[in-house]
């Protein structure tokens, strides 16, 4: 399973960004994705999660609200659309793919390579 992130940068707070990560190496409607975040010196933090049709998302309490999760299982890909971005999102984003809906990383069996997030304020 081979999993890659993209869509980070630097913005102003307030701002929006809207990560992909692509998937390949795996029947990608049948297993749930999800995105997590680790800023420096912490610990990595889950975001967001969807099953595999797509019919149902997690969030975590700092991510609803800002933050939507979607896939395109044609396309092998889980977007997360972040807006009104705060400082406090600065982090390296990651994708993950798990059988079965989680919020812990080690639940996680496979992960891209992150990207980068920087939100200024």
């Amino acid at each position: 399973v081979q999993l890659q992130a993209s869509g980070g940068g630097l913005v102003q707070a307030g701002g929006s960004l809207r990560l992909s990560c692509v998937a390949s190496g795996l029947t990608f409607s049948r297993f749930v994705m999800g995105w997590f975040r680790q800023a420096p010196g912490k610990e990595r933090e889950y975001v967001a999660s969807i099953t595999g049709s797509g019919s149902i998302k997690y969030y975590s309490n700092s991510a609803k609200d800002r933050f939507t999760i979607s896939r395109d299982n044609a396309k092998n890909t889980v977007y997360l659309q972040m807006n009104s971005l705060k400082p406090e999102d600065t982090a390296v984003y990651y994708c993950a793919v798990t059988s079965i809906q989680a919020t812990r990383p080690a639940a996680f069996g496979s992960w891209g390579q992150g990207t980068l997030v920087t939100v200024s304020s």
